[in-house]
């Protein structure tokens, strides 16, 4: 009778296995003693940034007690890009003890007034900070609160970019987007004068409307609207002189 063999070939291979694990585990803890002993990061260099502060970047890094060989760059990226005033982030290694940070910043768009509050918001609408002083210049002025009626709010959004385009709020003293009101009834007031616009089209009806802008200067009619909601046509309301 023959006796049966047991094959070794699956121990050795356990064996292996094993000893490639214990060789990842002391490889993996050599660096990370390597680089805390001998490559600590000793200087972090942001550039790029205006409205946050290098304090603030250093914090929202979360870069603290590590160094060069350990530091993830995925990980500081995504601590910092949970600030909304950065849309990317750049993250370079200058080795032996230096990271350099590229900040990307996103521009202030536009100022959100919701319940007696001023906000500054980017191209998205998504909220950047609350504004506390004055207003700044050169910014439409959007009135709706995006909580309760989003889709007024993202029209807003979409009219105040063809503002921004045609360079409107530069060049006016103060440019309003009503949208905290009915569809049919969205508005823009410019320096005091309401255009009633609704919703879309709205390059093809400012268009309209500068088209007879210097028509109505030349007359110094005082004006209570201007409504561009119908195609093809401007309706000019003069203001009603009062009789005494």
């Amino acid at each position: 009778m023959k006796k049966m063999r047991i094959s070794s070939h699956p121990i050795r291979y356990l064996f292996v296995i094993l000893a490639a694990l214990s060789l990842l585990i002391l490889l993996r803890y050599g660096l990370h003693w390597f680089g805390r002993e001998f490559l600590p990061v000793k200087q972090v260099l942001f550039t790029g940034y205006k409205h946050l502060s290098e304090k603030e970047l250093m914090r929202l890094s979360a870069i603290n007690n590590t160094d060069m060989i350990n530091l993830s760059a995925k990980s500081v990226k995504a601590n910092l890009m949970k600030s909304p005033w950065i849309k990317n982030v750049s993250i370079r290694k200058d080795f032996p003890d230096t990271v350099k940070i590229m900040i990307y910043e996103t521009e202030p768009f536009a100022l959100l007034e919701m319940k007696g509050k001023s906000f500054l918001i980017d191209g998205d609408g998504r909220l950047l900070e609350e504004l506390k002083g004055e207003a700044i210049p050169f910014l439409p002025v959007i009135l709706s609160d995006p909580f309760k009626n989003r889709e007024s709010f993202t029209e807003a959004i979409i009219l105040a970019r063809v503002l921004r385009e045609r360079n409107i709020a530069k060049e006016r003293n103060r440019v309003e987007i009503l949208a905290d009101r009915e569809k049919e009834n969205m508005a823009v007031m410019i320096d005091g004068v309401v255009i009633k616009v609704g919703y879309g089209d709205y390059e093809e009806k400012f268009a309209r409307l500068f088209e007879l802008e210097e028509e109505i200067k030349k007359k110094a009619m005082a004006v209570e609207y201007i409504d561009l909601r119908f195609s093809n046509s401007v309706i000019v309301k003069p203001v009603k002189e009062i009789v005494k």
